[in-house]
């Protein structure tokens, strides 16, 4: 059998360990090979009191080693970074990104490319921006006459899912998380629950959330954004993770159909 890949294209360090650490540690813990392209080293995202924010380039180098220590915990191969910076990745120029994310894609050679849904999870522009460049870019990889940044041979990706957070899930941490809204130009915007006739996978994490957990637990400069739940019992914790791992199957080319999957790799095995 050819070996399983699976790559996650992300904005910022955390999106990995707070959105997809159990998904990520069972496929790790069951021979697939896991890997992470972060689009930024998340420079802007300072959780504590503003008078003791290290700046612009000593935030990112502290996001980079909890990211690289997470990475570690959850067993994934490889990390990549696109070099943006936090809060700017919807100004990248579009066909540089698109061109960064196809090298990878092309280098790794995935079947499965998880990246966020559209709504961007909670409008985050980084989000919205990073899951529309990967878009693009696994139609490009796929395109033999494309040329991405070291001339590597085409590769054609056989299933693109959405990272979503299910109207559930978003039931279960409202209370601890507190207001999740964030204002955007003129607009405030917050949390996009997606209905359950919505999700079309379904991942059994249950047994990997606690090494979820310790990755998340990485992420220390980042525990702050959880609220009440960074301080719960770790058995609490991973009940409210093991209630993650869902996902919307953007496109498949080896299934399909209205069942809910319970794999990622469902019609690749």
């Amino acid at each position: 059998m050819t070996q399983l890949k699976l790559l996650a294209v992300f904005a910022h360090p955390d999106d990995e360990s707070m959105g997809l650490g159990g998904t990520i540690a069972k496929y790790s813990a069951e021979g697939v090979e896991t890997h992470l392209v972060c689009a930024s080293r998340g420079e802007r995202g300072w959780a504590g009191e503003p008078k003791q924010n290290p700046g612009l380039k000593r935030l990112g180098e502290i996001r980079t080693k909890e990211l690289e220590n997470a990475v570690n915990i959850l067993g994934m191969k490889s990390l990549s970074f696109l070099d943006y910076i936090d809060g700017d990745v919807d100004k990248a120029n579009h066909a540089e990104a698109i061109k960064k994310i196809v090298t990878h894609i092309r280098k790794i050679k995935p079947q499965v490319v998880v990246t966020f849904a559209p709504d961007g999870a909670y409008g985050h522009p980084d989000h919205i921006a990073i899951g529309q460049f990967t878009n693009a870019a696994v139609v490009c990889a796929a395109d033999s006459s494309y040329q991405d940044n070291e001339n590597f041979e085409s590769h054609r990706v056989s299933k693109l899912y959405y990272m979503v957070d299910s109207e559930n899930f978003i039931n279960l941490i409202a209370p601890f998380i507190g207001d999740m809204t964030f204002p955007v130009d003129d607009q405030i915007r917050g949390e996009v629950p997606w209905k359950e006739w919505m999700i079309t996978t379904q991942i059994d994490t249950a047994d990997y959330c606690r090494t979820a957990w310790k990755a998340i637990q990485c992420h220390q400069s980042q525990l702050a954004t959880l609220g009440e739940l960074a301080n719960a019992h770790e058995d609490a914790a991973v009940a409210v993770l093991s209630m993650q791992g869902t996902f919307f199957r953007a496109f498949s080319l080896v299934n399909g159909g209205r069942e809910v999957e319970t794999d990622l790799f469902a019609g690749l095995r």
